[in-house]
């Protein structure tokens, strides 16, 4: 096929990496022979540009092998050459994190003490640790936490297992990821030394979820309720549980290709392909409304005595106004 762009040096590489790490070689092989064919048939001359070609050998890999981690992704950011193909901080830039509220859409205190994060993104812990610490001290003398993460884009592990550590008073075994082609297994915890104030380990937690909560972002609402610290409340979610490392392919292209997968303490299993299925079964859309109201009636019962007047009339006065009229 004459004109367009011939990729074939970084589709031999993208087979040569999922022959190497990917974590079903049965899948491997039928992946690398979609490619091969889609190649030779012209399909990707058509991608002009790296983005180009990362979207639609994307298309191609999560169509056949319904693994929503395995993508080839652009970076805007140039990506260095090392002798590990690893990519440092999975390739993102600070500046985006920075741009983005380090993946923190909001961080607010309601009315009746309650707090609320909503969280859109987890970041590597060595952009983004600033952030947390600031996000979790904000809320850290509420009276109920409500976490949202219906629109969560997942992200690092890391950076789930240290916003957990504000959320348990002990260290406490959150999750394992098992790499079968290696035979290891790396385990997280929680950090009890995280900087102080906490929010603890008693006080309720509510997780929103929906559809569109993905990878990191189960990982933290699946952690939370199987440790028993939270409620989760929505609609089950993605089922992107396997663990992906992003390997440099050229210059700006980098191949995510899962080569492990969760084996939670608890359950001793994951939610690849399943999802997380909510304690509460809801339309997202009504998710936080229900929450709040549970909040609030337990903000209510803790009483009135003393300084918690001025937060019971709040609860009270933001009770009755999620009541509908007549």
């Amino acid at each position: 096929m004459d004109g367009g762009r011939d990729w074939a040096a970084e589709v031999g590489v993208l087979c040569e990496m999922m022959n190497t790490y990917y974590l079903y070689p049965d899948v491997a092989a039928r992946m690398n022979q979609v490619l091969a064919e889609r190649l030779a048939e012209g399909a990707y001359r058509r991608a002009l540009d790296e983005p180009a070609f990362a979207e639609a050998v994307t298309r191609d890999t999560v169509a056949a092998s319904g693994d929503l981690h395995l993508r080839l992704r652009y970076s805007k950011v140039a990506l260095p050459e090392s002798d590990d193909p690893v990519v440092p901080d999975s390739g993102r830039d600070p500046y985006e994190a920075a741009l983005t509220g380090h993946g923190f859409a909001k961080v607010e205190r309601l009315l009746g003490n309650m707090g609320l994060v909503d969280i859109r993104r987890f970041w590597p812990l060595s952009i983004s640790r600033h952030a947390a610490v600031a996000a979790m001290h904000l809320v850290a003398h509420t009276d109920v936490l409500i976490i949202d993460l219906r629109h969560s884009l997942g992200g690092e592990p890391e950076m789930v297992s240290f916003l957990c550590s504000f959320l348990f008073d002990q260290r406490v075994h959150l999750n394992d990821l098992y790499f079968p082609r290696h035979e290891t297994t790396i385990e997280w915890w929680t950090d009890p030394s995280v900087p102080r104030p906490t929010f603890g380990g008693i006080k309720p937690i509510y997780v929103l979820v929906s559809n569109r909560t993905i990878s990191a972002a189960e990982e933290f609402c699946y952690d939370l309720q199987q440790q028993g610290r939270a409620v989760v409340i929505g609609e089950t979610t993605a089922g992107a549980g396997n663990f992906d490392y992003r390997y440099r392919v050229n210059e700006h292209l980098m191949f995510s290709v899962p080569s492990g997968y969760p084996v939670n303490p608890v359950s001793r299993k994951g939610w690849e392909g399943t999802g997380v299925q909510p304690d509460v079964a809801l339309d997202p859309e009504r998710a936080f409304t229900h929450a709040y109201r549970l909040a609030l009636d337990h903000v209510i019962d803790l009483g009135s005595a003393g300084h918690r007047s001025v937060v019971h009339r709040e609860a009270t006065k933001a009770l009755e106004d999620l009541r509908p009229t007549s």
